[in-house]
């Protein structure tokens, strides 16, 4: 079996997409998330479901090129590259906007939303997306607090002032995973993110909970055993041994799963040591 997608229960990567926009969201959007795994085998793809209190008990085996997802199908490929090749790879051209359109013709003409998004402890971010979809993007990338400021009549309009704020100094408009981690188990300036909702006018607030219970930040690691404690954005928080880790859910994608899991040693947590 091999990796080809995974779900977050809120938006995730769907099989053969490289996190493009989901179209809609499942589960309560204000309460804990679950998701899973997308696993392809002789062509056809099964869900493996890792909500929160799930087992996984996989090894990884040889990662690929994911292939593609047609109508329900697995298309493989033996391309090395992962998680998907140049020929599969799917690149969202809207996440690299900043008002001029990239595509051969503009075709974003419906409301957008400008928000501010808190990463733990004091990573701030703006960014733009389809109004329908607010709350599914800030849960999809895991953030902390966050606010809708401004709404536009397309998203040409809304790229440029989006460009124009994160050029700034105390704003970005992209947070990587392992920024993110840094934050996990940790709380929010509240002082910074105050005083940033003070240049504004929001017209919405958010506050989100994830259910992860973390009282410190989870050890890094790719694998698919353990316990699942719940998503963040597209991040998956396994208990194993005594320890939490955080896997991207996108570095899974293209390994195969095996039944054997590996008895290798992992990097504990500091609190495995008082167990």
């Amino acid at each position: 079996m091999q990796v080809v997608g995974y779900e977050t229960g809120v938006a995730g990567g769907s099989p053969g997409s490289d996190d493009g926009p989901a179209e809609g969201e499942t589960g309560d959007p204000d309460g804990p998330v679950g998701g899973g795994l997308y696993v392809a085998s002789g062509g056809s793809v099964d869900y493996v479901k890792a909500d929160p209190g799930t087992e996984l008990a996989f090894g990884l085996g040889d990662r690929r090129c994911a292939g593609t997802v047609h109508d329900g199908d697995h298309v493989a490929c033996d391309a090395p590259d992962a998680p998907y090749c140049d020929d599969h790879s799917h690149v969202w051209v809207c996440a690299r906007c900043t008002g001029t359109c990239l595509k051969d013709e503009m075709d974003c003409h419906e409301s957008h939303a400008m928000y501010l998004a808190a990463f733990a402890p004091d990573v701030l971010k703006v960014g733009v997306t389809r109004e329908w979809r607010l709350r599914t993007r800030l849960r999809e990338q895991g953030a902390d607090r966050a606010a809708h400021i401004r709404t536009f009549p397309d998203g040409r309009i809304a790229r440029e002032v989006e460009s124009e704020l994160a050029a700034g100094d105390d704003l970005v408009d992209r947070v990587r995973v392992p920024t993110k981690l840094d934050g996990f188990g940790r709380a929010v300036d509240e002082a910074a993110w105050e005083a940033l909702l003070d240049r504004f006018d929001p017209i919405e607030r958010f506050e989100f909970d994830y259910g992860l219970d973390l009282a410190e930040r989870p050890v890094a690691e790719t694998m698919a055993a353990g316990t699942v404690r719940g998503w963040k954005g597209r991040v998956l928080a396994l208990d194993r041994g005594g320890s939490t880790y955080a896997v991207d859910a996108r570095d899974l994608v293209g390994h195969e799963l095996t039944d054997a899991v590996p008895e290798r040693e992992l990097q504990s947590s500091l609190g495995a040591f008082g167990e």
